[in-house]
């Protein structure tokens, strides 16, 4: 079994993911993390030393070279991640996905604690913070959508996510 989780930053995926590979007691995986490791240097010098475009090349052989394991795991993707290179076609057709869908607001308060960890949004202004993300959002949800499964996170706790996608898996 291989699951993926996409969605927007800040929406849960890697805390969902953890939850999910120890209850289900599959490998886990952060995309982020593994290109991270593959390349040498993290994702923020990358787009720096050699651009998007460089990067989305990489993501999706990486993504490819993962989904192409013959293990079971758990996988969490970047925000990004879906929505370039024909990516979520090709996690449609080699994983069951669930699409961890969060509201602006839920995204704003969370993201507002953490910008500056959040190279895409750290140098955003707070007041222009939710019209970013809900320009994002809108580019983005054609792809999140096309997920075998939409979970709504709004006012739920990671463990009231994680079981509601357990029973899917069920």
């Amino acid at each position: 079994m291989k699951i993926v989780f996409v969605g927007y930053m800040a929406s849960g995926k890697s805390a969902i993911a953890k939850i999910v590979s120890t209850q289900l007691s599959l490998k886990l995986i952060d995309l982020d993390d593994y290109i991270e490791e593959k390349e040498g240097k993290v994702i923020s010098r990358i787009f720096k030393d050699s651009g998007e475009i460089y990067y989305r090349k990489k993501e999706q052989e990486y993504l490819n070279e993962v989904l192409s394991l013959e293990a079971s795991f758990v996988l969490s993707v970047g925000g990004g991640t879906p929505c370039f290179s024909g990516n979520i076609d090709l996690i449609l057709d080699k994983s069951t996905s669930f699409y961890l869908q969060a509201n602006v607001k839920t995204i704003y308060n969370r993201l507002l604690s953490e910008k500056s960890k959040r190279p895409l949004v750290a140098e955003i202004k707070d007041e222009n913070l939710q019209e970013f993300i809900a320009k994002h959002l809108f580019e983005r949800a054609a792809f999140y959508d096309q997920s075998n499964h939409v979970i709504s996170v709004n006012e739920k706790s990671v463990n009231e996510i994680a079981t509601e996608i357990l029973e899917k898996l069920a």
